[in-house]
């Protein structure tokens, strides 16, 4: 039974029969992204007190200009993950392809996956703006002993083994699912120990706060445009709060506590939007839904989307159940 205060590593170990068939692999693959998560705060948290801060000089096969931190998180979390040999691939926003990772015997054993974006909203770490790690877990879908395919990754989100994100702000936080409800971790430097400080988060089924990223107002589809006036409309229970941070974990973070909904719609230069699925989209899927809330394009449950390439980009939105519902008759 989870009590607050319990550390992470207390609160894996008391969970694993929640996977009969893991045999530790994915309590390790955890434990594995708690300790990279903890080496990239520890680099967050020195931005202006050394050089960690801006442009890399590189872009990323999204053709955004990487920030030296992206290729610091990037970089710890695929080594965290390979050294342990815990998994078989890692697909990273960052990366061009995909990574294969034999195992200690070159025999391709680890049965699992992880799809990773290193460090969200990393534009904003020059400001001290909150920041973010999301991380997405499938068992893989080839025979285990060969080596890991692109159809290992390109599995459609129903089908995630578990799900989180690390939020590096005020304080850092771990929230992850693997089906069984939502819990969040907060970590005291002090220490270096994650403690369940969220037992069983949950979006309230009805919020105040929508966060979108109104500059774009004018190239939104018809559908979104309607719902931001519904928004605003002056009424018994409305206007509701305009919040929108530009980091997708703090602002999913923030609207699962208060309550609210995330909208990142395509536009007319970007009709699929700029969110990646698989990345991003797919993992806060997840933990929405598992935290009774709803994850859609708009138009379709976001997981339910099967994938055709591992950079896909899809409209975004979800958030608390009767906001994201009330959007949806919106769009039809």
């Amino acid at each position: 039974m989870s009590r607050k205060n319990q550390t992470l590593g207390e609160f894996i170990i008391e969970n694993q029969t929640d996977f009969p068939y893991a045999s530790g692999e994915l309590s390790r693959l955890i434990n594995s992204i708690r300790l990279a998560a903890k080496m990239v705060n520890h680099e967050v948290n020195k931005a202006g007190l050394v050089d960690i801060t801006g442009a890399a000089g590189e872009t990323n096969i999204q053709g955004e200009d990487q920030q030296k931190l992206d290729v610091f998180a990037n970089n710890t979390f695929i080594n965290s993950l390979t050294n342990r040999e815990i998994v078989c691939g890692i697909a990273s926003e960052e990366n061009d392809d995909f990574i294969t990772i034999k195992g200690h015997k070159n025999d391709h054993k680890n049965k699992y996956v992880v799809l990773i974006d290193p460090l969200d909203g990393s534009s904003n770490i020059d400001v001290n703006v909150s920041v973010g790690t999301i991380f997405s877990i499938y068992r893989r879908s080839t025979p285990v002993g060969t080596p890991v395919t692109i159809e290992d990754f390109l599995q459609p989100g129903n089908l995630q083994v578990a799900a989180g994100y690390i939020i590096y702000g005020t304080s850092t936080m771990l929230v992850y699912t693997t089906g069984h409800g939502v819990n969040g971790f907060t970590l005291n430097p002090a220490l270096g120990t994650y403690y369940l400080s969220h037992p069983n988060m949950r979006f309230p089924e009805n919020g105040k706060i929508y966060s979108v990223n109104e500059g774009n107002y004018v190239h939104f589809p018809q559908g979104i445009k309607d719902y931001i006036k519904y928004c605003q409309e002056e009424k018994e229970d409305r206007p509701y709060t305009s919040r929108y941070i530009g980091s997708l974990v703090s602002d999913i973070h923030r609207n699962m506590i208060k309550g609210g909904i995330y909208i990142y719609p395509g536009i007319s230069n970007y009709p699929e939007g700029k969110l990646r699925l698989l990345y991003e989209c797919n993992p806060m899927a997840f933990i929405t839904e598992q935290a009774g809330g709803r994850a859609s394009d708009g138009y379709q449950r976001i997981m339910d989307i099967k994938p055709t390439e591992l950079h896909q980009r899809t409209p975004f939105v979800c958030g608390s159940m009767n906001m994201v519902e009330k959007l949806e008759s919106f769009m039809k």
